[in-house]
């Protein structure tokens, strides 16, 4: 029992060292992770890990999730642990809904083009309308998205229609 709980100490040592080693990298868009919020991120991956029944070996999630997601123009310091806590457990949940059919990189560059561009950093459109669409679409056998690695599916499955300026203007003409 001892030995158990001496090499779960130094795994998460190691998760904790692995996610304050990209600060040097996040810090020039504004972010940094203290090792307090590196322990926490590391408890909830065991915590969502356990949830969604998942386990995973070597390399966290994390780590590629902070890469994707450290430039946003929708996260910023005072919120970026629990984004990324939040993350986490969405990119877990939907590997799940998904069944394993996408890859870990597609999934991330998905949820990150969602985020950006159609959510507005909206972490609840994202989870349930951006990857519910999709995974229903997953499920059903799609499978266009690993022609370009989940770049560009957002167009493909987007429900709402967005604002557009040129359609605005044009109509704006009209009136006038």
């Amino acid at each position: 029992m001892e030995q158990k709980n001496w090499m779960e100490l130094m795994i998460k040592e190691t998760q904790v060292q692995q996610i304050l080693e990209m600060n040097p990298f996040t810090s020039k868009y504004g972010l940094v992770l203290t090792e307090e919020d590196s322990k926490v991120l590391v408890a909830e991956r065991k915590e969502s890990l356990k949830k969604e029944r998942r386990i995973e070996f070597g390399e966290s999630i994390l780590s590629k999730i902070i890469y994707a997601f450290c430039d946003s123009t929708w996260i910023n310091q005072s919120d970026y642990r629990e984004t990324l806590i939040r993350l986490q457990d969405i990119f877990y949940l939907y590997k799940n809904e998904m069944l394993d059919e996408i890859t870990d990189d597609e999934l991330i560059a998905f949820m990150r083009q969602q985020f950006e561009d159609v959510c507005g950093g909206d972490l609840d459109y994202l989870e349930n309308t951006c990857l519910d669409v999709f995974a229903q679409a997953i499920r059903a056998g799609y499978k266009d998205y690993q022609v370009n690695g989940g770049q560009g599916e957002n167009a493909k499955f987007d429900l709402t229609r967005r604002w557009d300026r040129d359609l605005y203007l044009a109509a704006l003409e009209e009136v006038n």
